[in-house]
Parts: structure tokens; C-alpha cells; sequence
């Protein structure tokens, strides 16, 4: 069934105000015009900032006329207008924020870095509105707050915390420096993760003698070689885009090689390595600690790490850090072993003295190579993009009853983007997603699922939710399809997952749709649900067909693998553990404006709990930007936290057999529809009857049996 696509129905505007519109010039803005996707082939630099100021403007003008005319406020006088101009600079703003990611340009970026302060005044200016913060304290101490959803409910309660925790009970000169430091903090964040995609993009490296790249696969050879072409270049380009990066690092034979490419890698943006100090982020994060940190104080918390908690399922940063220490203490002798293993094998292999930084993956390798005769590279072959998507589709319809459809027609920003669209067991379109696969150059690293368009009731109809699910995988080289690894396929259902508890919702009001008001320490469990299905054979047979022949993965290739599953879970997980760790404690414990006091804290708890050492010029911290640019600053323990979840979650399948409907059921109805309305401890529990247990996570990475 075809998707509606295009501009909205006509709608009521306030004559004065479209006047104003048209006075000042913006309505060939395409940021400004109501297409129900956006205009993206049309979308210009120059249009991000005015749009911007427009709206900011606007909604100021809005809400100084509502909150002199609301007298007894409800659902209808004050949330829902306010719901109307939130979701129109959202949507202008998410889309400028989108092509700055995934097309970035320095046009782009200035514009989209202007708005940041201009957009942080606003919310906050918002957040610390003294008559809006009392107008919601009066709904919500009224009678008719008992008639409302518990959805609306729910928003209600929610937005009184996030008030508090934008400061409005502070004086006026804290308000002041509250909202200074939150500028400041985005426009930081901004520029920390320009710096790491500069610093990304300006390292390559051209080697002409193919004998210096043994060991690395023909694949990787190919796209090395294109990449090569499209510079004008003779021989072989690699560069730090991850699939670059991960080639070299993994399978490349001449250990001096993969010492390059590490030293590049893993100190951009930092004072180290081939461009120390050009793009270095030292000065960035001191800063932001230090922000945030003044943040907490301002609102009466000892450190960033209990205020992250305000709004998470953890309670306190003891359970949270007795939590991470309580997981490090069971594997660390697990993960001890397999290294120990691993580098006993090195030694065989010729390494002589310590097993260094780069030389890990490399025999990990080669030692999963010997213990399982299997490779990622083995299995690239027979999962060629097309066939995965196909597959995961196919899986989706057998969960959850619905079916899902690549639409033609639809602007976009690059030719390497799709759009789809999920239709219902009666056919009827219920989301739509856009889906960019592909690693380039001025593209953001990484992977994520953002929302393009919230679902949303207004104007007696419904708003269809819409995602961005984007990759960095390698493309197509030459006639051959792109193919993936079994671990970018996992990466694929995992950001696939958080698209479906975005796309999936049945919840109508926007604080708590999709994954809006889902504590940050539960928004995982959808994703990595999704990633237990690439483990089944039932499934394998739908996302997997060799490019060639189309033959399903042969049941001995699916032995090995499954025979390797848990190679080296230990080292990662404590891998993990220390990422997790580093960003807690810095958030509790950082004091000082310095980034050596960063870079000591991160020694440390790499002391206590690494067992791979990593050389000192190594700056992992500079390019961290889940916790310095990203949604997880004292927050990245949320992936072992939801891992728990998600293990214990899919544990139901395999109880009770893996495509029981009332299973999927049961997990659509409490866990993917009902957004951020209800606790997730208490959706958990209606789901699995009980509270989570942390052994059936331990069970799966095999740390326990």
C-alpha cells in the first residue's frame, strides 16, 4: 500500500500571523512550509538560521498570549498548543541537525552551530518560565488532572521534574548562570564533535606496494583501491572511517601497518599523534566537565552523576557503580583468561615480549581463525545487504503482523538513502523510516536512530512517526554488492530495534511517544533485543544468500559461528565496563579544569580493571562522544543496565519458543507501544512477571553458565 506523502491537509493559521510570515519573507523557508517529510533537496544553509529565529519568535509570542489568556488551565488551553509549537522548531531543528550529520559541510555547520545557543536560550528561557512552571502546577493539582490519560498524566509529572531541573526555583542571578552554562554546554558538545570529524577525515594513508597490505581481505582491497580512483590517487587508500580503520587494524599482516593506523585512530582529535594539537579536544572536555558539574551544584546535587539519575530508572550512583563493579568482579577472571590465552598463542606466532594495543585484533583474530576455522570475512559473503534487509523485514512481519515497503519519490539527501514505509496487518501505513547504510566522507561515524517525525494526535487525526536509521557500513564496490559482516548485521537489527520502539508506538502526546520519556538507562532494550535474533537459525536463513548463488548460510559455517559467539565475551565486556566506569566516576569525581586529571582518572580505573594495556600516547577519551557530544554523559553504564534487560527479555522467547504470538504479543503491547507513559520496571515486570535478573546476560556472554 503507498505511503502519503507530500504536503499537509490545509490547516487553520491566525491570519495576523501569516501575515507576519509573509511581511518578513520566510514562507519559501522549506524549513518553514508544512510538508509531512522534509524538503531536503531544497534545504539550503541560509535557510537554517532564519527559520530558526522565525520560529523561536513565534513560539515566544505564542506563549506570552496563552499563559495572559489561560485562566483554568487543561489539556486542551495549555498542552496542547504548547505540543503544537514544541513540535514545529523540533521538526525544523531536527532536520538541520540531520543533513548536518549525515552531509556535513562548513556552511552547514556554521549555520547549525548558530542556532545551538539561540535554541539553548529558548528551551531554557522555557524550562525556567516561573507563571508556565505554576499554570502546570495548578493542572496538576486540579480535579481534571484525575480525568486524563495516564499518558497525558504522565507528561504532566514529568515536565514539573524537568522544570525543576532546569532551575526554575533558582534565584535570578543562578537562573542566569544556569542558562549561560547550558548554552554553553551545547555549543561545546557541537564543536567536540566537529573537531573528532575533522580529525576523522583529514588522515588517510596510500600504500602503493600491495605486498605491505597482506592478510587483508579482497573486499577491503577493492574499497581501498576505489577509494584510491576517486582521489586520483595510484594504489591503495585507507582512511579512519571504521570500515577502513577495521580492515587495516584486524587482518593486516605487517605489524607497522597496524601501528599506524592505531596511532591515528585512536589519538584524533587530541594533543598526540600525526595531527596533535590541530583539532585537539582536551581544552573542550575539561570545559564540559566543569560545566556540568556547576550545573548539579546549581541545583542542589553533589555531582553530574546523581543529577543524570534524576531521570533514569538507576536511583542512586551506588547502585549504579555497585552495579558496573558487581558485573567487573564476575568476569574479570573470565577476561583474564582469554587474554592470557590470546597472548600465549601470540608468542607461538612469533610475537616476542609484550602483545601491543594494535596487535589485539589482529591475533584475535587469527586465533579465532585456529579455534574455530571462521573469520567475519567468511561470512560476508552471504549477507549481502539486500538479503538482511529483506530478511529483517521478513522477521518483523512474523513478530509483529506488519509488512514493510521501500517508496520511490521521496527527497533525499544522498543517493545512498531509502525510504519505507511499515504498513499494518490491514495495510494501512502506521511509520516510516529513511535508511543510510553507508560510510563517507563528511558523514558522521557510527550508527544511530533519530526521529525525523513523532507520532502525534492533533487536528482529530494522527501524526505517523518517522525514523532515521543510519549506518557507516561499506558500500557497493564496483559490480559487487555491499556486503556485511556478521557484526554489522548485529549493528543493523540494533539501531532497527530502537527505530521500531520510536515507529511502534500507540502513545499520542509527545513527551512520552516513541522513545520521548523513556528513562536513558531502559532506551536500550529494544535495540539489543533485536541483536539475539541474528543468533538464530531460523532467522539466518531469512538474512543471509550468498551474493553469488544465493545458497543460505551452510549449517557448518552456522556450527562455527555459533561455536564462536562468546569468543573473547570476557575482554569485551570488561571492555565495556571500562567505558561504563570512566564516565560514571569522571562525572562524580572530576574537580579540576584540567584534561590531564581526565586522563589520570581513566589510567586508573583502566588499572583496575583492563587487561589489555593500552600505549600512554592512546587519547580514546578525545573521540568518547556518546559521553562528551552524545545523550550519555553519566550515562553509558545504560548499555549493560538495558543488556540485563534485553537478555532476560528475549530469555522469554526461548522459554516459550522464539515466534510465539503471544509472546511478540505480550513484548509490541508492553515494551514497544507504550513509550515513555509507564515506568519500564513496571512494564518489565507486566512482560516477564517478574523483576529483571542479571543472570540470564551472564548466561548468554557465557561468563556463567
Amino acid at each position: 500500500m503507498p505511503c502519503s506523502i507530500g504536503l499537509l491537509e490545509s490547516v487553520e493559521f491566525d491570519e495576523a500571523l501569516e501575515l507576519s510570515r509573509k511581511r518578513r519573507g520566510y514562507m519559501s523557508n522549506p524549513l518553514l512550509e508544512r510538508y509531512e517529510l522534509p524538503a531536503f533537496s531544497l534545504i539550503e544553509p541560509e535557510h537554517i538560521v532564519p527559520a530558526i529565529d522565525f520560529l523561536i519568535d513565534e513560539n515566544r509570542a505564542q506563549l506570552k498570549l496563552l499563559l495572559d489568556t489561560v485562566d483554568a488551565p487543561s489539556w486542551e488551553n495549555l498542552i496542547h498548543p504548547l505540543e503544537a509549537m514544541e513540535e514545529r522548531i523540533r521538526r525544523a531543528a531536527s532536520a538541520a541537525g540531520h543533513l548536518n550529520a549525515v552531509v556535513n559541510s562548513e556552511l552547514l555547520r556554521e549555520a547549525y552551530n548558530q542556532c545551538l545557543p539561540k535554541l539553548s536560550d529558548y528551551h531554557s528561557d522555557l524550562g525556567q518560565n516561573e507563571s508556565l512552571y505554576y499554570a502546570f502546577q495548578r493542572l496538576r493539582e486540579s480535579a481534571d488532572f484525575l480525568t486524563l490519560h495516564f499518558a497525558q498524566q504522565r507528561v504532566i509529572e514529568n515536565q514539573l521534574r524537568d522544570f525543576r531541573l532546569s532551575g526554575v526555583a533558582l534565584d535570578d542571578a543562578k537562573k542566569a548562570e544556569f542558562k549561560k552554562n547550558s548554552a554553553q554546554l551545547s555549543q561545546l558538545g557541537s564543536q567536540f564533535n566537529d573537531n573528532l570529524l575533522d580529525a576523522t577525515n583529514s588522515w588517510s594513508m596510500v600504500i602503493t606496494d600491495k605486498q605491505r597490505l597482506s592478510g587483508i581481505p579482497d573486499t577491503a582491497l577493492s574499497a581501498a583501491r576505489q577509494a584510491a580512483q576517486s582521489k586520483d590517487k595510484e594504489g591503495w587508500l585507507f582512511n579512519l572511517e571504521f570500515p577502513s580503520y577495521y580492515s587495516v587494524i584486524t587482518f593486516a599482516e605487517d605489524p607497522l601497518l597496524r601501528e599506524r593506523i592505531y596511532r591515528a585512530y585512536h589519538t584524533r582529535a587530541s594533543d598526540q599523534g600525526p595531527d596533535a594539537g590541530r583539532w585537539d579536544n582536551s581544552e573542550l572536555m575539561a570545559n564540559i566537565l566543569c560545566l556540568r558539574r556547576q550545573q548539579a551544584r546549581l541545583l542542589g546535587y553533589d555531582n553530574y552523576a546523581a543529577l543524570s539519575l534524576a531521570t533514569k530508572m538507576a536511583s542512586t550512583t551506588d547502585e549504579v557503580l555497585g552495579f558496573l563493579e558487581d558485573l567487573a568482579d564476575r568476569t574479570l577472571p573470565v577476561a583474564q583468561a582469554e587474554f592470557a590465552e590470546l597472548a600465549q598463542f601470540a608468542k607461538q606466532e612469533g610475537v616476542v615480549g609484550t602483545l601491543q594495543a594494535w596487535d589485539v585484533p589482529f591475533y584475535s583474530e587469527r586465533l579465532r581463525q585456529f579455534k574455530y576455522d571462521l573469520s567475519q570475512e567468511d561470512l560476508r559473503p552471504y549477507f549481502p545487504v539486500k538479503q538482511v534487509l529483506q530478511g529483517l523485514f521478513q522477521l518483523t512481519e512474523q513478530l509483529f503482523a506488519l509488512t514493510i515497503e521501500e517508496q520511490s519519490g521521496v527527497d533525499l539527501w544522498h543517493e545512498d538513502a531509502g525510504f519505507y514505509c511499515i504498513n499494518d496487518a490491514q495495510g494501512v501505513t502506521i511509520a516510516q523510516f529513511y535508511l543510510d547504510l553507508f560510510a563517507r566522507e563528511n558523514k558522521r561515524g557510527g550508527a544511530w536512530m533519530d526521529e525525523c517525525v513523532i507520532r502525534w494526535r492533533h487536528d482529530n487525526k494522527v501524526q505517523l512517526p518517522v525514523a532515521y536509521l543510519i549506518c557507516n557500513f561499506s558500500g557497493p564496490v564496483g559490480d559487487t554488492p555491499a556486503l556485511l559482516t556478521h557484526n554489522e548485521v548485529l549493528t543493523l537489527f540494533h539501531e532497527f530495534g530502537h527505530g521500531l520502539h520510536h515507529m511502534m508506538t500507540r502513545m499520542e502526546v509527545l513527551g512520552v511517544s516513541g522513545i520521548n520519556g523513556v528513562p536513558w538507562d531502559a532506551v536500550e532494550l529494544p535495540s539489543q533485543f533485536m541483536e539475539n535474533w541474528c543468533w538464530q537459525p531460523e532467522v539466518l536463513a531469512l538474512i543471509s544468500g550468498h551474493y553469488q548463488t544465493g545458497e543460505p548460510l551452510p549449517n557448518e559455517l552456522f556450527a562455527k559461528m555459533k561455536a564462536a559467539k562468546n569468543f573473547q565475551s570476557g575482554m569485551q565486556m570488561m571492555r565495556q565496563l571500562e567505558f561504563a566506569l570512566f564516565d560514571f566516576r569522571l562525572h562524580i569525581e572530576y574537580e579540576q579544569g584540567d584534561a590531564r586529571a581526565i586522563q589520570q582518572l581513566l589510567d586508573d580505573v583502566r588499572d583496575k580493571i583492563s587487561v589489555v594495556k593500552v600505549p600512554e600516547f592512546n587519547r580514546f577519551q578525545h573521540g568518547f562522544s556518546h559521553i562528551f557530544a552524545g545523550g550519555y554523559a553519566a550515562g553509558y553504564y545504560s548499555y549493560k543496565w538495558a543488556e540485563v534487560l534485553s537478555a532476560d527479555a528475549f530469555a522469554a522467547f526461548e522459554e516459550q519458543g522464539i515466534f510465539t504470538p503471544q509472546v511478540a504479543n505480550s513484548f509490541k503491547e508492553n515494551i514497544l507501544e507504550m513509550g515513555g507513559s509507564v515506568e519500564p520496571a513496571e512494564l518489565f515486570a507486566r512482560f516477564r512477571g517478574r523483576p529483571p535478573s542479571v543472570d540470564a546476560l551472564l548466561k548468554q556472554c557465557g561468563i556463567q553458565s
